[in-house]
């Protein structure tokens, strides 16, 4: 077990010191290891995580208590907390009972959240991320029963579950949600920039704020950038480098995409969408991004060891099934994280294909 992180005394030592916590939102498929440790700080092939990775909170999309609770306990040695995902309104998740489906099942959240408490220590901390509901007393007393229920803090995404990442979040909505519990609140919602963090802080008085996709654009928009610095491209192949087994390329590649959005020509993108192997990559970025002193940085940071996570075989034999998709008994096809049924199974494959679709695009990632 690695040294823990106190999430609650984040909040406090924030609150202190008249500041918010400023939070990198969890992504399917990109808020791996490397890439939490660029913004400074399904298990076995999904999950790892290093000694200097905290504060770490994992998150789960469960439908029933049995999940969330064995999951929990199987990532208990190596985080600080976990979150149950009640805010993703994407197609899939609502069809099987995970997501946005859970806010009209109140009892089955405080089931989850009492199913942890009953389960690990107390200073293990559990949360849960919600959207406004239309009817916003009802949020209200989602909001309170659940922190009655022991939850350390809530994240609440400023939009229904029907509204899209391209509208403007309720503000309004999101102050009296904050005023209603005494719990911490995380803000999410339409940030791109550290000042849309501050002035969102600042506008509902939340105890942290959270950003997604502009993250991935510019993982250091916290510290003001505008857009993501040479350094940090560099960073991010200094991570691939120092632990090339831990990575693949298709996530190597994809981050750069983001990254590079503000710092390629639109020609340079199409050309760099192309590119299929670590090497070229690399040879790419040198030639078209980085400046001969990028090369030279010397970097307080590193990933760190790399623990090597064992989970219990009661636990993991006890959920083992077959895939929905594939048939097979393990499997980490992309019908078990995407909707299959609308997928043509390429889009997540070991090449990044020149299609319709516009890889440079970081508005194509929703919010959840």
């Amino acid at each position: 077990m690695k040294s823990r992180t106190s999430i609650t005394d984040l909040f406090d030592d924030a609150k202190y010191n008249n500041k918010y916590v400023k939070v990198c939102a969890p992504m399917v498929r990109y808020s791996k290891v490397q890439f939490r440790t660029l913004n400074e700080k399904a298990r076995s092939s999904e999950f790892c995580t290093t000694v200097n990775d905290s504060p770490l909170i994992v998150q789960f999309a469960a439908n029933n208590q049995d999940d969330f609770v064995d999951a929990s306990k199987l990532v208990y040695p190596y985080a600080d907390g976990i979150d149950l995902n009640c805010g993703c309104p994407q197609r899939w998740a609502m069809k099987d009972g995970y997501g946005c489906a859970l806010l009209s099942k109140p009892e089955v959240i405080h089931d989850f959240v009492r199913g942890i408490r009953g389960s690990l220590p107390n200073n293990f901390s559990v949360s849960v991320k919600i959207r406004i509901l239309k009817e916003l007393k009802r949020t209200i007393d989602l909001c309170r029963q659940l922190e009655m229920c022991g939850v350390t803090f809530l994240t609440v995404h400023g939009r229904t579950p029907s509204q899209k990442s391209s509208e403007k979040i309720d503000t309004e909505a999101l102050k009296e949600v904050i005023a209603s519990v005494s719990v911490p609140v995380i803000a999410n919602g339409g940030v791109k920039t550290l000042l849309d963090a501050d002035r969102l802080h600042k506008e509902v008085n939340c105890d942290g704020v959270m950003a997604a996709s502009a993250i991935l654009a510019n993982p250091t928009l916290f510290s003001g950038t505008s857009r993501t610095p040479h350094s940090c491209v560099k960073l991010w192949m200094d991570f691939k480098n120092e632990a090339s087994e831990k990575i693949t390329f298709q996530c190597y590649h994809h981050h750069l995409v983001f990254m590079l959005d503000k710092l390629l020509t639109k020609a340079q993108k199409n050309e760099f969408n192309s590119l299929s192997t670590f090497e070229c990559v690399d040879e790419y970025v040198r030639e078209h991004v980085l400046d001969s002193q990028d090369c030279v940085l010397d970097y307080e940071h590193r990933l760190g060891e790399f623990i090597e996570c064992k989970f219990s075989d009661e636990i993991t034999l006890k959920h083992s099934s077959k895939c929905r998709g594939c048939g097979k008994s393990t499997c980490y096809c992309i019908c078990n994280v995407y909707d299959y049924d609308a997928s043509d199974g390429a889009f997540f494959t070991s090449r990044v294909t020149n299609d319709s679709l516009d890889y440079m695009d970081s508005s194509l990632f929703d919010e959840d």
